[in-house]
Parts: C-alpha cells; sequence; structure tokens
C-alpha cells in the first residue's frame, strides 16, 4: 500500500476463473460467506446491489446459497433510469426485481424510484443510504470502466454528493444495446440516478463482478493504469478490500 497525493492505494485481490459459471459461483460463495458472517455478529446487514447481465451468474448462485437469513439483509441497489416508465422491464430495480429482490425474503428492498421528482427521490435515497453503514457492495465495471452510472466525463472521486442525476456517455449507452437490454442506442435513456464513487466506496467490503472480453481494457486500466476519472473504476484502489471476480476473457493477463 502506497500513497499518492494523500490516498492510500491498495491493489484489489484478484481471482479469475476459466468460465464465468465458475466466477459467478465463487463470488457468491464468498459473498453467502460474507453474509453468514456478518448476520453471526450483528442484527442486519445493509448491501447494495449491480443491475446488469454480468452479475446474472454471481446473482443466480447467490440465491441458492443455504444458511442466510436474509429476512435481516436490507437491499439497495445503485442506479437507475429516468424517462422510462415505471414497469419498464429495463429499469434496473425491474431487473433486480427478476434477478433476486422477489425471490428472496429481504427485510426490506429499497428502490430507485425518480417518479415525477428525481431531484426529491435522490435526495430521500441519499438519506436512506445515509441512515447505518452500508456492509456490502456488489458491482460490476463498465467497459468505459464505469461504477455504477459514473461515467468518465461525470466520475468524481471526491463528490460531495452521495446519490446525483447525471448525463450518460455514449460508449455506456452502446453497452446497454450490446448487453441486449434495448434495441438501439436511441431507445437508451440519456439520464439516469447513480450512487456516487465515494457512496459506493464507504461501504466496508466490495465484491466486483467483470466477465467478458468487452471489459478486458477497463480492467486492465482498473489494475495497472493511472488512478483517475478516465478510467472511474481507478478508484477501486482506493478502497482496502475489495475483491475483482474476472473470466479468462476479461482477465487481462490470459
Amino acid at each position: 500500500m502506497v500513497s499518492v497525493a494523500g490516498q492510500q492505494l491498495a491493489r484489489p485481490v484478484v481471482l479469475s476463473f476459466a468460465t464465468r459459471a465458475e466466477m459467478g459461483q465463487a463470488a457468491a460463495a464468498d459473498v453467502a460467506a460474507e453474509l453468514r458472517a456478518r448476520l453471526a455478529r450483528q442484527a442486519g446487514v445493509r448491501m447494495i446491489f449491480a443491475a446488469a447481465v454480468s452479475q446474472s451468474e454471481m446473482l443466480q448462485a447467490l440465491v441458492a446459497a443455504p444458511g442466510i437469513d436474509w429476512g435481516r439483509v436490507t437491499a439497495f441497489h445503485m442506479d437507475e433510469y429516468l424517462d422510462l416508465p415505471a414497469q419498464a422491464p429495463q429499469r434496473f430495480g425491474n431487473w433486480l426485481r427478476r434477478a433476486i429482490f422477489d425471490r428472496l425474503p429481504f427485510a426490506a428492498v429499497k428502490l430507485i424510484d425518480p417518479g415525477p421528482d428525481a431531484a426529491a427521490a435522490v435526495k430521500a435515497y441519499a438519506a436512506s443510504l445515509a441512515e447505518a453503514p452500508i456492509d456490502i457492495v456488489c458491482l460490476g465495471i463498465g467497459v468505459n470502466g464505469h461504477l455504477a452510472f459514473n461515467d468518465p466525463p461525470v466520475a468524481d472521486f471526491v463528490d460531495p454528493q452521495s446519490v446525483k442525476i447525471v448525463t450518460l456517455d455514449d460508449v455506456c449507452r452502446q453497452q446497454q444495446v450490446d448487453d441486449g437490454a434495448f434495441a438501439t442506442v436511441a431507445d437508451v435513456p440519456r439520464r439516469a440516478v447513480t450512487l456516487t464513487i465515494p457512496r459506493l466506496l464507504d461501504a466496508d467490503r466490495l465484491f466486483c463482478v467483470v466477465p467478458g472480453a468487452s471489459k478486458r481494457e477497463a480492467v486492465a486500466r482498473a489494475l495497472d493504469g493511472p488512478l483517475e476519472t478516465d478510467c472511474p473504476a481507478s478508484a477501486l484502489r482506493l478502497h482496502p478490500d475489495c475483491r475483482l471476480y474476472l473470466d479468462a476473457e476479461s482477465d487481462p493477463r490470459s
């Protein structure tokens, strides 16, 4: 660990697997073990989930993990589109309902619901997050290196906000098409609500799941490139306890 411009840097623990399935199983096993350990020593757990196809294998395995008292787990998510109907299947809250939230008996699921007043929703969600510490974040890395919807043009490693409204960059919007969520870039909303980088890094433990060849360059920059907002995921090196799960396609060392 070295000090750079007053910041303590730590390389994430990198774990690489031959397939996405093996990666997802391993990540879920580690998240489940962390949940069991925390629930054995504290009344409840508060955790944040990413909504993306890159998380599918991990979430599927986590749903099946035994011995977790989900009735003591409060769930949040890290970003949401603006300007989509509440029931749109592409909404991240709806995606997470299908993937995990409606499949387990959580104590509470707190969704970002922009409603008619997005600014008020941002303020309310920030207040809800601030009610108690966040224990665990399950996240990914975007093709452009984004964390949540902190794309390079809007990423801020010392952002004073914990939740904000952002404009999505073109690379991020194209990724949503490539991931199969939208038919064309024109269909992808231009605005979203996102948790900021400091809000994500304030959690106790990070479990970052990043499969696929399209993420290889972003992973390389996150691990070994400059600490800069041109690759927002490089901020993972500011966290003392981050585990990064890769498959053979996303691992730049393979």
